[in-house]
């Protein structure tokens, strides 16, 4: 509990008047009264205050939120008593708020509902403690701040409004939606699909020559890419994925993107995992199927990446143990030319079974400190250092190609185009 403005103004008014009687202009015993008045004033409106009863609050927000997407959030307030209070709900910390704190009166017997908007600002598990209420004494002597309302815990999962535009689309569109770069050849797979009739263009070896004596017209097989093969995404938690940009680290970007992939693939009857390896570890075995997605969200939304080194032999051993079938694995970091030797070791050990591609993010600084003008001595050396910098990564990227791994060097914006593009084209070729 603590004095508001009154009972500091009549504080103040009470030292003022304690000058009167000293200079003789009125007796002692009145400025004692008025003192008397003053502390039974406060006494009375304190006690009055102790006992205004706590409103109750109840919040109404889904338990579930997307990172960075403005969310409104509703406050009912039921009290039994005619109330003027303030208002600031305890929302995790980082969170920006719009529209706390709030002023209202809470009328007897009834119910007050506010609403103020709130924008996550990471992934992961928090926690909102209560509400703070701040309430006022009848005659606003004293106030006192007062924790309302039950804990609430709510989690926070990367954007999925991304993903729920896409599933509005064909696979092939929402291929082209997010940028990949589709080469399509008709009739080639390994599954059959149907038979159609001849069209212009169809490979004789399509033909169905039984199909056609029967129906008296060129009649041909159509194939398409084989089904419930396994994709494994595995994604760095390690240092090299601490990197922000655009307001989302290396490794937002990188589970953003590994997302819009797996959807893809789950799309085409393939079946998909994940696992998080660096500071992290996380293994989610790949599923086919509705709920394949929902599984992938709620087991990777509150990975972080943490200042430590990632050890990429553990990372293929572990692999290697859970992973037996065949499988397309796409391994999302940032290759450093000190990594290379690691990196190598352990690709070439997933290479025994598995199909490895290997998705390099690069700093989109680099690409803009080589395309300003040099202008200074300063700018010179940051160019001349951007340069020699890509050009080591170019070297642990060729290294990789040598080996036969499928590498791809890209800004984290064209992450999840290159990604579902590389997908596809494994497919279409028929490589797993």
């Amino acid at each position: 509990m603590r004095p508001g403005v009154p009972l500091l103004v009549l504080l103040a008014l009470c030292a003022l008047a304690g000058v009167l009687p000293v200079v003789g202009l009125v007796p002692m015993w009145t400025w004692w009264v008025f003192v008397a008045v003053v502390a039974t004033a406060a006494a009375v409106d304190a006690w009055r205050l102790r006992l205004l009863p706590t409103p109750g609050v109840s919040r109404r927000l889904v338990d579930v939120l997307p990172v960075g997407v403005p969310r409104e959030v509703e406050l009912e307030l039921r009290s039994a008593r005619t109330l003027r209070l303030e208002l600031a709900d305890l929302h995790p910390e980082g969170w920006q708020a719009e529209g706390l704190p709030l002023r209202l009166s809470l009328p007897g017997h009834g119910v007050a509902r506010v609403r103020y908007r709130l924008v996550p600002a990471a992934r992961g598990s928090f926690v909102f403690e209560g509400t703070h209420l701040r309430l006022h004494s009848p005659w606003r002597l004293w106030r006192a701040l007062r924790t309302a309302g039950q804990p609430q815990q709510v989690r926070v999962y990367p954007d999925f409004a991304p993903l729920a535009k896409l599933a509005l689309f064909s696979a092939e569109q929402a291929s082209l939606l997010v940028g990949a770069h589709m080469r399509r050849r008709r009739g080639e797979g390994t599954d059959f699909r149907q038979m159609r009739e001849y069209r212009v263009g169809d490979s004789l070896r399509q033909v169905d020559w039984k199909a056609t004596a029967r129906a008296r017209k060129l009649i041909s097989r159509e194939y398409q890419e084989e089904r419930n093969q396994q994709l494994l995404l595995v994604v760095d938690t390690g240092r090299r994925m601490l990197a922000s940009e655009g307001g989302l680290s290396h490794f937002d970007h990188a589970l953003n993107a590994s997302l819009v992939v797996a959807w893809l693939a789950l799309r085409q009857g393939d079946a998909v995992g994940l696992l998080a390896t660096g500071a992290g570890h996380r293994w989610i075995p790949p599923r086919r199927g509705p709920g394949a997605l929902q599984g992938l969200l709620n087991g990777s939304y509150d990975l972080q990446p943490e200042p430590v080194a990632t050890d990429y032999l553990a990372l293929a051993d572990t692999l290697a143990a859970r992973q037996r079938r065949r499988a397309l694995v796409m391994f999302c970091t940032n290759v450093r030319d000190e990594d290379s030797e690691d990196l190598l070791a352990a690709v070439r050990l997933l290479q025994r079974r598995h199909l490895v591609c290997v998705a390099s993010l690069r700093e989109r600084e680099l690409d803009q400190a080589l395309a300003a003008g040099v202008e200074d001595v300063h700018g010179a050396v940051r160019a001349a250092a951007a340069a020699a910098y890509l050009a080591q990564r170019a070297q642990a990227h060729e290294a990789l190609r040598r080996q036969r791994v499928m590498t791809l060097d890209v800004t984290a914006a064209d992450l999840p185009g290159a990604l579902v593009e590389r997908y596809l084209a494994v497919k279409r070729d028929g490589l797993l």
